[in-house]
């Protein structure tokens, strides 16, 4: 048999393990558009309870529990500031744009993955018909792997609260943050109007993200997310994931972060450009990265670009693997 494949390309490409198998399938299930879907209904509870919400709203997808969140916080003519390379900027279709009529405002991460919040309050726009109407400040954690800690949340919830802006979290990678800070999830959380947790990444469900916010918040982004198409059935299936994933696989993502680490240093030695943060390995190959690329896929090994990224399924024995890997490849000196 040959070797599996060990997948940098993202921590999204996991395969759901044997255990939560076997828990989606004895999952309890109802129509969960008629709210129905007692296993839904638990983990849009559960999570909430645990990050400090009045609320959840299970959905498909974090581009789709982005856009949601959007479009509840958002009207027509509307303007959200958020991160030049942030994802519901640059990697969501435009959605907010294209289905609300929402401006984006997008300003540079700094270093750390922060947006300085100077800058955030000089493009907050004036009460003038000539501008569209600043509504809200859309954060990111992890912001290219890099974990943002709850002190800068405390300033960010200042600035909306002095300047009238909802603050949304865009928190894909939330208890990857939390665990490298060695905090409780709910310590950033805590400082935002509504955040959106993705269950498919570290986490190892096979797909969903849940959004969380206040009662009123969650009723609206319901609407949303039925006018978006994605109001599921028997969606418990997919639910009894995330909840095994909450349960089991939110500690263990400092397994990812020691591999991430790891893999670093052994690339280091090996004489690239490296820099790592939480499970992310940033990658300098320069011009020879396709053929890096191409190399690697020889010894079934994906990467995708300059960002390698560790999750539960590759182990000690696939970071040996990915250096022996570039250690062969003689494109690099």
């Amino acid at each position: 048999m040959s070797e599996t494949w060990v997948d940098l390309r993202s921590d999204t490409v996991t395969q759901p393990t044997a255990a939560m198998r076997a828990a989606m399938a004895r999952a309890e299930v109802g129509d969960d558009v008629y709210g129905e879907d007692p296993t839904v209904n638990e983990l849009e509870a559960s999570l909430a309870q645990r990050l400090g919400f009045e609320a959840g709203l299970f959905l498909p997808t974090g581009t789709q529990s982005n856009l949601a969140a959007l479009l509840t916080h958002c009207g027509r003519g509307d303007e959200y500031i958020a991160g030049q390379m942030a994802h519901t900027y640059r990697f969501e279709g435009g959605g907010a744009a294209v289905l609300g009529g929402i401006q984006p405002q997008p300003i540079p991460f700094a270093p750390d993955g922060t947006l300085d919040l100077r800058a955030v309050e000089t493009v907050i726009k004036p009460a003038d018909f000539h501008f569209a109407r600043t509504r809200l400040l859309c954060l990111e954690n992890t912001q290219g792997g890099k974990a943002i800690g709850a002190d800068y949340f405390v300033l960010a919830r200042e600035l909306c609260d002095r300047r009238g802006l909802a603050l949304h979290l865009d928190g894909a990678r939330l208890f990857n943050a939390a665990i490298a800070l060695g905090i409780d999830a709910r310590e950033i959380a805590r400082h935002c109007d509504s955040v959106s947790v993705c269950l498919s990444k570290g986490l190892g469900a096979p797909l969903g993200s849940v959004l969380l916010g206040r009662s009123e918040f969650v009723a609206q982004a319901r609407r949303w997310r039925k006018v978006l198409g994605g109001g599921m059935r028997q969606a418990g299936v997919a639910a009894a994931a995330g909840l095994h994933a909450l349960a089991h696989h939110v500690e263990r993502l400092a397994d990812d972060h020691r591999r991430a680490a790891r893999l670093a240093e052994s690339l280091t030695k090996l004489g690239l450009e490296v820099s790592c943060a939480t499970n992310m390995v940033f990658v300098d190959a320069g011009v020879a990265l396709p053929e890096l690329t191409a190399h690697l896929e020889q010894r079934r090994i994906r990467i995708r670009g300059s960002r390698w990224v560790l999750h539960l399924d590759i182990d000690d024995t696939g970071v040996a693997r990915i250096v022996e890997g570039v250690r062969d490849f003689g494109g690099l000196g």
